[in-house]
């Protein structure tokens, strides 16, 4: 076999196997088949993990208990500057879709912060969406949030369509990502 002739075989020997692992990365993005769950993982594409945590009226809220709604779940912290940046554009999100279907639930990293810090920061920008109280880092480690603030948007299937770490958020986008879930399944 002549050298030339050798390098064309390994050269599409090479092209084979890169169209090969194309199509092996394509096939297991692919959604699950009718009827099969989506595994629960904090990443996009994937179902968003359950969690129960207790608000600052006392509340508990469940995530699974939102299934056909639009979420969207902001961690934050009092102390983070771009976490107190985004909360208008969040409030206005609540304001305007909420009755659409888009619950907004606010997350205090309260294993890093205070219940009263947060009560306070509330009433001072006169919050009304759901604020969460995560004293043990339950959702936190869920979701394996390494930084605030950390938003995820979720379908109403739960599954997590948009993660944005750090911020502020663009109030935009937040709208037009919201929007564009609650028309999917209209």
């Amino acid at each position: 076999m002549s050298l030339l002739a050798e390098k064309r075989w390994w050269y599409l020997l090479l092209a084979a196997i890169l169209i090969l692992a194309g199509m092996w990365i394509n096939l297991s993005r692919l959604q699950p088949a009718a009827g099969q769950e989506i595994a629960a993982h904090p990443y996009t594409g994937f179902r968003a993990p359950d969690f129960s945590l207790g608000t600052l009226e006392g509340n508990v809220v469940s995530l699974s208990d939102l299934h056909g709604q639009v979420v969207v779940i902001n961690f934050w912290a009092t102390w983070c500057t771009p976490c107190r940046l985004e909360m208008p554009a969040l409030e206005h999100l609540h304001q305007e879709l909420g009755s659409d279907g888009v619950v907004v639930l606010g997350v205090n990293t309260t294993h890093q912060d205070s219940p009263s810090a947060a009560a306070d920061f509330v009433e001072e920008r006169e919050l009304t969406f759901p604020i969460l109280l995560d004293v043990e880092n339950i959702a936190g480690s869920a979701y394996e949030v390494q930084a605030t603030p950390t938003t995820f948007v979720i379908d109403r299937e739960g599954v997590i369509r948009f993660i944005q770490i750090g911020g502020p958020l663009d109030e935009a986008f937040l709208f037009s990502e919201a929007e564009s879930l609650l028309e999917e399944m209209d």
